[in-house]
């Protein structure tokens, strides 16, 4: 059964950086897809980065683009989410995904209804 566990939230201030890691175990990293997802209170849970297992895609919602880099690390098993100048609307409860049922298709991994495979989550709180 695979298991992720996020850890690097935190308390910063506004235009601080942070490195969020999600460690995946209990199955094959190959042929994974893996996503960042955000929830702040009272709100849906977004999509912020995704990343296919081998590195070559990525792809990230424009509110973060050119702020945050998503990237892995095959040997260690780990997927990273590097958030920089972060704002305080960044503010949320940040998830790790992953499922190895889907090909890189939009429509799926920016989805979270696609990932069969979530961390419990770890707090980002941003202060202005």
């Amino acid at each position: 059964q695979v298991q992720l566990v996020e850890s690097g939230g935190g308390v910063v201030q506004a235009g601080d950086s942070l490195r969020l890691s999600c460690t995946f175990s209990g199955g094959f990293f190959k042929n994974y897809i893996f996503g960042w997802f955000r929830q702040a209170p009272g709100k849906e849970r977004e999509f912020v980065a995704a990343i296919r297992w081998d590195g070559r895609f990525t792809h990230y919602t424009d509110s973060v683009k050119d702020r945050f880099t998503i990237s892995r690390e095959y040997a260690l098993r780990t997927v990273y989410l590097q958030m920089n100048s972060l704002k305080a609307e960044d503010t949320a409860v940040y998830y790790c995904a992953a499922d190895g049922t889907f090909t890189w298709v939009r429509s799926y991994y920016t989805s979270p209804n696609s990932y069969g495979s979530w961390g419990q989550g770890t707090q980002v709180t941003v202060s202005s």
